[in-house]
């Protein structure tokens, strides 16, 4: 089957986000630009990590005085919720991050999850995972940090004994040598 390429140049929006409660939420990278809208899933780790590694990479540039790099302006961090139709174009398997220094902007690819993560994945070809690929400012990135923070921040609050998530029923925690948590 021919692979989807999901491509944008410095769109509307690039946000992290989550439908469903706390404990069963579905977490999305969402892209828009005008009327077109792609969403693609992922894990909620995905997303903590991926907000960690884009807050380094920008520090670092901003310390080796990339003048692209640095946010001169207030972060806009984006309350709204994901933009409707949600349609999960793929699963992300991969996550990909760069420096475009050509254009100043930072380049964030996500691949689809695939049984082989060893396939081909040439971009030209007609074969192998779905992409998503965006490239936005380092102003805008700052914002999908602090939305992404927020959005993985929001699920449920640590067992003060385990550090496991708390269920509002509380939960079996093995410091207690199995007895329920509440």
């Amino acid at each position: 089957m021919p692979r989807h390429r999901y491509l944008f140049d410095t769109p509307e929006r690039f946000v992290a986000g989550t439908i469903g409660e706390p404990g069963n939420r579905t977490f999305f990278l969402q892209a828009r630009d005008g009327g077109r809208i792609v969403s693609v899933a992922l894990e909620k780790i995905q997303v903590a990590a991926l907000a960690q590694r884009l807050a380094e990479m920008l520090d670092e540039l901003e310390r080796r005085g990339i003048e692209g790099a640095a946010a001169k302006a207030t972060v806009n961090d984006d309350p709204a919720p994901l933009d409707e139709p949600i349609n999960e174009a793929f699963r992300v398997g991969t996550l990909t991050l760069g420096w475009d220094t050509q254009d100043d902007l930072v380049l964030i690819e996500a691949r689809e999850e695939t049984e082989d993560q060893e396939q081909d994945e040439d971009d030209e070809s007609e074969d192998g995972p779905d992409l998503l690929r965006v490239r936005i400012t380092a102003l805008a990135t700052r914002g999908f940090v602090a939305r992404a923070v927020r959005v993985v921040a929001a699920g449920r609050p640590p067992c003060p004994l385990c550090g496991e998530p708390l269920d509002p029923q509380g939960h079996l925690c093995p410091r207690r040598n199995g007895h329920r948590l509440n």
